[in-house]
Order: C-alpha cells, then structure tokens, then sequence
C-alpha cells in the first residue's frame, strides 16, 4: 500500500510501517506534538509512517461517550498534521457520506472492523481514489476478507491493505490468530493493530478495558510472522486520554518498542 503514497519517508528501507498517532483528535496542539514526536523516532529508525486519529467516533458504548471536537475542526486539524510534516495521514470514516469528506484531508481512508461488510461503504472509499484499509471484524476469519477486498479492487481501486484486530473471545476479550496473517497476505499486504487487538470490549461499565501491558508481546509477534505494518495507538497520557486510554500505548515507551521490532524485522528479511 505504501507506494502508492508519494508523501510517506523511507519507502524503500524495507522496514514495516507505522500507523500510529492518539484514538481520536483531541486538539491541534496534541496532535502536532504526537506527530512530531513519533516522526523523530521513525526517522531514526527508517519506518515509514503515517499518522492517525479518528476525526469522529461512532462505535461507542454508551451515549455519553466522546465522539468528536468537531468533524470539520478535527478533519483541519489532520490536514494541517500532514502539510506540516509532509506526512501522510489517515482515519476512520463511518458512513458513506463521510469518504468524499474526509478524502479532501487525508490520505488513507480506514473502514472499521464492525463496518467491513458495509458494501456501499468500501465502495464509497473506494471510488474517491484514496489507499483504503479494511479492518478485519473480529467476527470473520481471514479468508472472508478476500470478498472484502475484492469490493474495492472490483471498485478500480488497487490500493487496499487489511487490519488484522483480534479475535472475539468470548463476551469480553479479544485474541490474535497469527495464523490468519500469511493467509491474509494473499488478499493484500497486513497490519497488525497491536492496540486495538488488546481491548476488552462489553465490559459491565460500559467503558472498554485494556491489557496494555501485552503491546510489546502481541507487536513482536505479529512482525516475527511477516506483518507488513504495525498499528499503534498511543498518547502522552493514555489515563487521559479522551477515547480507548485503557488499551494505548504510553508515547514515551515507544521508541524502545520499535527498536525491538525493528531488529525483530532485520533478523527475519
């Protein structure tokens, strides 16, 4: 998917790539600081990235659960990310109107995993031109995203990558099948959400919870199985974070963490 995005760094180091920045745009401030501190990371590094943050949130659990500062204010806010560091960009959209709106902002169009199925929505993405990731719903198996992937290839669009998230595991928990990632492979290149495969959904509060302790463990495996990137949400102080603070990784751990998977990834080449 990466060499479709002419404004992506390191390109051809032959390292995996980054999708990482806070759940949802809580300020430009934030996101500017997330953003450039990663990007000092990755260069060091040679990791290609792109930055995320939902411009919206509308998988929540409860009606009083922050969804937005803004669409338009927050779609601003990631364009202004991306001018700024000539780097790409992405988030989550959730209805079919919102494709055309956000491709005016972003780079990378990101369907979520309980919408996968949502033809009119993948074709939507589709259609604008954008790269366009498809996060495997936690209720499918790998070899039901080939049909996924062929609405936006049939759609004259080739640039689509998968989201590997987990599992259901039971009522309250989520597993990675490593498995379903060289099968994947076969459909389009994959990327581990390493944060999002941690929640605990439906949890009796209603707020999702989190083993944010297991990032480094499920991150390494999914490198070590060929994952061709890595998606991590992360935030200066995940217990404040506005959105899925209990399963971010805290900002200043992650370079330890990329170091590690990078020689993970060297060793494997």
């Amino acid at each position: 998917m990466i060499q479709y995005l002419d404004n992506i760094h390191h390109k051809d180091s032959k390292n995996f790539f980054l999708i990482a920045g806070p759940c949802i745009i809580e300020g430009e401030d934030m996101a500017l600081r997330i953003a450039e501190k990663v990007i000092s990371i990755t260069d060091k590094y040679n990791i290609p990235y792109i930055f995320k943050g939902s411009f919206k949130k509308a998988n929540r659990s409860r009606v009083d659960s922050f969804t937005t500062i803004g669409e338009e204010k927050s779609l601003e806010i990631l364009k202004k990310v991306g001018e700024t560091f000539n780097i790409p960009t992405t988030t989550d959209i959730h209805e079919n109107e919102h494709a055309a709106l956000a491709a005016q902002y972003v780079d990378v169009l990101q369907i979520p995993a309980f919408l996968v199925r949502q033809t009119d929505l993948l074709v939507a993405a589709a259609k604008t031109g954008k790269c366009v990731t498809l996060k495997k719903g936690q209720f499918l198996s790998p070899e039901a995203m080939k049909f996924a992937v062929q609405k936006v290839t049939d759609s004259s669009n080739q640039k689509v990558a998968i989201i590997e998230r987990g599992n259901s595991f039971g009522y309250t928990d989520l597993i990675v099948d490593y498995r379903g990632i060289p099968t994947m492979r076969e459909y389009a290149p994959v990327i581990l959400d390493v944060t999002h495969s941690l929640q605990q959904p439906n949890q009796s509060s209603g707020v999702t919870g989190g083993r944010p302790d297991l990032i480094e463990t499920v991150a390494k495996a999914g490198i070590a199985v060929g994952a061709d990137g890595i998606f991590i949400e992360t935030h200066p102080t995940p217990e404040t974070a506005l959105s899925d603070g209990a399963n971010m990784l805290r900002l200043d751990l992650l370079e330890d963490l990329l170091q590690k998977l990078t020689r993970i990834r060297e060793s494997i080449l």
